[in-house]
């Protein structure tokens, strides 16, 4: 009798454990699911609605990193001096928004600006000369590495009564799902500890202190505040902004970047939408801007202007892609390109007779760390084989910088159309994954500020600098035919498993 009994109990465990393993499966499936399709928080996807302003109410800069023929570097940085210069002259507040800010260096070793001791020598100053001035700087996660450890130049400016917030990543959309589940599900409720642990720190040179497994674990999902923005008001009552693709990061001090400063109402869109991302990590403040007002008569030489954030900067720039015809161009400079719906789209162009040019990073440097090209080489040889040679690659010549830069132009006949700010050309960047801030622009393309946006780009394709100096390489230098490599590229990005 006791042995019927066993053998009637054996079936039953393994229907409880089969039961168990079907309601874990259904669990991870629905937080998986829930987590890519849920609202956006307030304050994303963003698209605002288009300011006239006239052209010298906007900006455009630039960084620049290249060499001599002798290997000397040649360095034109502009976008750190007009941030501090609208810290300097603000009148009431400054509110900022940068993804990385801290002094970490990765593996690399060379010499690098202070760009995050000087703009927080900067806020503290304001701050001093001026107590009851208002500060709100917003960053992510990572500068305290997740919680494990602290960031001493962020307690700092706390100390000194600036308002910090770290990004809660936590309301935002899951872009790497499979493994976010089981993050919300298992591994968040650990928190994390600042004392140190026994992990090797990716974002410090080798021999730092080390990190805990938790900080791993949290970084794991991939997710982001890639912004970069700051937003302020003027002694004559006026709002200023600039956006851009550059942080305040020593390590990232040589990359290459584009920025486009401008004044106006439109600015006030910034300022809301960082507030609302500041107010769902936590924050309590508020900071009072009054709006000015649109110009009553339409400037001798206008210049439309939008605020763009996260999916709606795709939105916008596969509008201006789809609907360019023969005779039209697009000019793409960015660090990272493998947005499916964006691939697709310069494909259609390019088979209508557009003129598509890309400069893209190889994707090989990354703070003293060597990568192997993906996703910009495998995506830019489909691009090539699949126009027939049509779309045109050259490559950024890095020397151990990024070429960082994100910057996207579309000529329609006398019209030209400019995104440029935070976000790559990826799933992740512009997705509704990652938090990300662009600037949309349209006007006359032979305008100053026009022939100046392609200007830019005209001069890194034609390499044209001083004598000897080649700001590009032809599109052989890193042409990349590994099928594994572009099948792998194509599931990491699919799936979210990857930094891009």
């Amino acid at each position: 009798m006791e042995v019927d009994l066993k053998e009637e109990s054996a079936p039953r465990r393994r229907f409880k454990k089969r039961w168990l393993g079907w309601a874990l499966l259904a669990w991870w499936g629905t937080v998986a699911t829930w987590n890519v399709v849920k609202p956006m928080p307030p304050g994303t996807n963003v698209s605002s609605p288009i300011v006239t302003s006239a052209a010298s109410d906007v900006e455009f800069l630039y960084d620049l990193t290249s060499t001599t023929p002798a290997g000397k570097p040649l360095r034109e940085q502009r976008i750190f001096d007009e941030v501090f210069d609208i810290i300097d002259n603000a009148r009431s507040f400054v509110i900022a928004d940068f993804f990385l800010l801290n002094d970490m260096m990765g593996a690399e070793s060379g010499v690098h600006r202070p760009l995050s001791r000087e703009l927080a020598d900067h806020l503290l100053a304001r701050k001093a000369s001026q107590p009851e001035f208002a500060i709100l700087l917003i960053t992510d996660p990572i500068n305290d590495v997740y919680g494990g450890m602290p960031s001493p130049l962020l307690d700092e400016l706390r100390a000194a009564g600036i308002d910090v917030i770290n990004t809660n990543l936590d309301p935002l959309r899951d872009s790497n799902p499979g493994y976010s589940a089981l993050w919300r599900m298992f591994l968040q409720w650990w928190g994390n500890s600042d004392e140190g642990g026994s992990m090797t720190n990716p974002f410090a040179p080798p021999g730092s202190p080390p990190i805990t497994l938790r900080s791993w674990l949290a970084l794991a999902n991939f997710k982001a505040n890639h912004r970069k923005v700051i937003a302020a008001d003027q002694v004559d009552g006026t709002l200023t902004a600039l956006v851009t693709s550059a942080n305040p990061h020593d390590g990232s001090s040589e990359h290459s970047n584009v920025a486009v400063r401008f004044n106006g109402p439109l600015v006030q869109e910034i300022i809301n939408s960082e507030m609302a991302i500041a107010r769902f990590s936590g924050w309590r403040g508020h900071i009072y801007s009054v709006v000015p007002s649109e110009p009553a008569s339409t400037p001798a030489e206008p210049v439309q202007v939008q605020f763009l954030t996260e999916q709606a900067i795709r939105d916008h720039l596969l509008d201006a892609i789809d609907t360019t015809r023969n005779g039209d161009s697009i000019r793409i400079a960015t660090f990272y390109l493998s947005d499916r719906k964006i691939v697709n789209a310069l494909l259609r162009s390019a088979s209508r007779g557009v003129q598509v040019r890309l400069i893209l990073d190889p994707n090989r440097d990354a703070f003293g760390r060597q990568k192997d090209g993906v996703p910009n080489r495998p995506a830019a040889t489909e691009l090539v084989e699949r126009s027939g040679e049509k779309i045109e690659v050259r490559w950024y010549r890095t020397h151990g910088e990024q070429f960082h830069t994100k910057l996207a132009l579309v000529t329609h006949g006398e019209r030209l159309i400019a995104s440029l700010g935070s976000a790559n050309l990826t799933r992740r960047n512009i997705g509704n994954y990652n938090l990300e801030a662009n600037v949309g622009l349209e006007l006359r393309a032979n305008s100053a500020l026009g022939v100046e946006l392609t200007g830019y780009f005209d001069r890194l394709w034609n390499n044209d600098g001083p004598p000897g100096t080649g700001f590009t390489a032809p599109f052989g230098a890193w042409r990349d035919d590994d099928t594994a490599r572009y099948w792998r590229y194509r599931l990491m990005e699919a799936t979210g498993l990857s930094t891009f």
